[in-house]
């Protein structure tokens, strides 16, 4: 897999994140009843970033969560030695009954994640509404699912692959495009 090109750099993440917390702020009339989940992995870093933008704008806290959809999957795979799924849990203080959810998360492609958390999130409880905030669009969708909240649309063909790597995984913040390579085998 070879880099085409970096589509967001660390200062084009940022403005792109300030830009979705005043999205969700105006949508939502302010904050109140509103929680934020991040989807595992980089969802979760993305959730808690729009969630320190929304305390600085609005002077006031939002509830953050993290969601893990390991479970709601349907390409569930196996991957520890006795070959059950590795599910590292789901923490949503105070719950989600009842409250507007914005779920997080890095890329929107065929929408199968989302649908994922969407389900885990009503197993959770009965929100009020749940929104959907992404940092990438890519396209390709394979179910009905839209981003409310979007960082920046990417067109991408099916032999290109989107990379989010955030400072607190990666160690850096940028948004690349990767060709995949096939392999030829003569």
């Amino acid at each position: 897999m070879g880099q085409k090109a970096i589509v967001l750099d660390e200062q084009a993440i940022r403005r792109a994140l300030t830009r979705i917390a005043h999205q969700i702020i105006e949508k939502n009339k302010g904050i109140e009843e509103c929680v934020i989940v991040g989807i595992r992995t980089r969802g979760i870093y993305i959730a808690e970033r729009l969630a320190e933008r929304i305390r600085q704008i609005e002077g006031a806290s939002v509830a953050t969560g993290e969601l893990d959809i390991t479970l709601y999957r349907d390409d569930l795979t196996k991957v520890t030695d006795d070959q059950e799924p590795h599910v590292k849990g789901s923490d949503i203080p105070g719950g989600v009954t009842n409250k507007k959810v914005i779920l997080v998360d890095d890329v929107l492609y065929t929408g199968r994640t989302v649908r994922a958390g969407m389900d885990a999130i009503m197993d959770l409880g009965r929100p009020a509404q749940i929104q959907l905030a992404v940092l990438v669009d890519r396209g390709h969708r394979e179910l009905p699912i839209r981003a409310d909240y979007v960082g920046k649309n990417i067109p991408t063909s099916s032999s290109e692959r989107i990379v989010v790597e955030l400072e607190e995984v990666d160690g850096c913040d940028q948004v690349s495009i990767y060709e995949i390579i096939e392999k030829t085998t003569e």
